[in-house]
């Protein structure tokens, strides 16, 4: 608690000095970065700073529209020598921006988080890292509606609905908290729930098709082709959630999703008990404990026999 106050304290003399400050996210981000993200622009907002929220990526998930400022969110950054406020971003390299000669507040809970920042606020037991952001601001600065339900998704998201197994009293405080703020949970679970596009429900059939269990059934593994990507019309945010329908199979402890892209395969990793997000970084990317995920430029059967390798090697099966 006094290591928040002390960095509230520098992070709020900070961004008074600066008056602008960017906002950014990972690329390819999912709804705790573009959550966290808009909590935040919306609560500096009515402090009259000069905010701007970007987000690298060409692709960010439409069914997050109903987000407060969500319409908001660039894809270049305007402002030149604004302070950056990185959100749930565990290297810096992530951002998609040159920023080697920008000073960075780097807000995270990602325990491969690389403290690339000159003020780093890491809270590794945080579950996501919503609850990292309100802890800070509500030191600082009165914490809106609008704040509360982008903060919320957030938190969904990263718990899988309240369902993954770092769930504890705090984080149900942390979510009555922001109801009691104005966050409407039905009208956040719905939205996010049931607005799926159509090319996700077909790239979701190809995935499932490719189907393979190896190691006794404990390791489940999805591939997606470029082409097959192309076919249905998916976008990179049409994936999310894919990886957990391989997950949930009453065997798997890890679950590999590949998906191959033009210039790399993208990796994403999930278990239900055993850490993978030092699995995660071990290939150059990063993550938590049920979470994680990295790029690499290799062919996607090479790719899997080295991670299940990794997963061997390292004993992450029962």
């Amino acid at each position: 608690m006094v290591e928040m106050s002390h960095q509230a304290s520098t992070f709020k003399k900070l961004l008074e000095r600066d008056r602008k400050i960017t906002i950014l996210s990972h690329v390819n981000p999912d709804p705790d970065a573009i959550g966290r993200a808009l909590g935040i622009y919306d609560c500096l907002k009515r402090q009259q700073f000069q905010v701007e929220v970007v987000n690298a990526s060409e692709d960010i998930p439409l069914y997050l529209d109903f987000l407060p400022h969500y319409q908001r969110i660039k894809k270049k950054m305007d402002f030149s020598d604004s302070l950056i406020i990185a959100c749930d971003c565990g290297s810096l390299d992530r951002l998609g921006f040159a920023l080697e000669d920008r000073e960075i507040v780097n807000i995270d809970h990602h325990v491969t988080n690389t403290r690339y920042g000159a003020l780093n606020i890491v809270d590794t037991e945080a579950v996501s890292s919503s609850q990292v952001a309100f802890s800070l601001l509500k030191k600082l600065y009165p914490v809106s509606r609008e704040s509360a339900i982008c903060f919320y998704a957030a938190l969904v998201s990263d718990t899988q609905y309240f369902t993954s197994n770092n769930m504890s009293q705090s984080v149900l405080d942390f979510a009555s908290t922001l109801v009691g703020l104005g966050a409407d949970i039905v009208e956040v679970s719905q939205k996010m729930l049931h607005r799926r596009s159509l090319a996700s429900l077909r790239i979701l059939g190809v995935a499932l098709r490719s189907l393979e269990l190896r190691e006794n059934a404990q390791v489940a593994i999805l591939k997606i082709s470029q082409e097959e990507l192309a076919h249905t019309g998916a976008k990179m945010s049409d994936l999310d959630g894919v990886v957990d329908y391989a997950k949930s199979l009453a065997t798997v402890e890890v679950a590999l999703m590949l998906v191959e892209r033009r210039d790399d395969v993208k990796v994403s990793l999930r278990s239900k008990c055993v850490d993978i997000g030092k699995l995660a970084s071990h290939f150059g990317g990063g993550g938590h404990s049920n979470a994680g995920g990295f790029e690499a430029r290799r062919d996607m059967e090479t790719l899997t026999d080295e991670i299940i390798a990794e997963i061997k090697k390292r004993g992450l099966l029962p």
